[in-house]
């Protein structure tokens, strides 16, 4: 499932029912599309490093069109990853699958929206966030010690105007307020330049008064890095429905030193 703050949660609803949450996209693959086609927009070669900076790729010429086919490959890539890693859960658990939700962040749709000339049809970039059309249902994670929620797009006509101005759009998650450096230190040379932010024992304590069991994961994803989930979903006004509230049991993700086939 990767490193960072991708993981895999095993949750309860109000009813006591279990759900299997999962969070993790591309990984490698969609990164390597991305930066690889930014270098081919620079006259570079596959392989070759280019700038960092944005790329504007006409989608009626060739390299639009090539980028556009991977990148709907990479989401198709994720979609399956998910899918079976959640389903491998839930047979591991020894359950029976009852529902299955599904949503993307951090990718680009072709949408037909309403603009002062009529309908358009337009590429919707989501960076961090996820479709939330009338009726649209989604899973958005908290920290690892916060509840999670199934939501869908607010299905109250009176919330329409507000939808169509965020894009039919909503968060993807609760979102950092500590950067990942800040939160574990910093060493050199296995000595302690810069202390980390959070302490582990407050971290555990915090884990353990919620019930939640932790499996792998370190500092940089910690409870205290995060915001509260309730918070920013009442930011999102009347363009949402939370249908269920998931509550943590426990929490899988990758210890601090994985080895990473993308990185290392």
């Amino acid at each position: 499932m990767g490193a960072g703050n991708h993981y895999v949660d095993i949750l309860a609803d109000e009813e006591d029912r279990v759900w299997v949450g999962v969070h993790f996209g591309s990984r490698g693959f969609g990164h390597t599309v991305a930066s690889n086609f930014i270098a081919l927009s620079q006259g570079l070669r596959w392989g070759q490093r280019g700038r960092q900076i944005e790329v504007l790729l006409p989608l009626d010429r060739p390299l639009g069109k090539d980028y556009w086919a991977l990148m709907t490959l990479a989401g198709r890539y994720a979609y399956a990853g998910r899918e079976w890693v959640a389903r491998k859960v839930v047979e591991i658990l020894g359950g029976r699958e009852e529902e299955l939700v599904h949503n993307h962040h951090n990718f680009a749709w072709v949408e037909t929206l309403d603009t002062p000339d009529g309908p358009r049809e337009m590429v919707v970039i989501r960076k961090g966030a996820t479709p939330a059309y009338p009726g649209q249902k989604g899973f958005v994670g908290g920290s690892m010690a916060d509840d999670a929620v199934i939501l869908q797009g607010a299905t109250d006509p009176s919330a329409a105007e507000l939808q169509e101005r965020a894009l039919h759009s909503t968060v993807h998650g609760a979102g950092r307020i500590m950067s990942r450096s800040a939160a574990r230190g910093k060493r050199r040379r296995g000595k302690i330049v810069r202390a980390p932010a959070v302490d582990v024992h407050e971290m555990r304590r915090l884990l353990e008064r919620r019930g939640v069991i932790l499996r792998g994961g370190d500092l940089d994803e910690a409870p205290q890095v995060y915001r509260k989930l309730d918070d920013v979903l009442a930011a999102q006004g009347g363009t949402i429905e939370i249908l269920h509230r998931l509550r943590p049991i426990l929490v899988c993700m990758a210890p601090r030193g994985t080895f990473d086939p993308y990185k290392d």
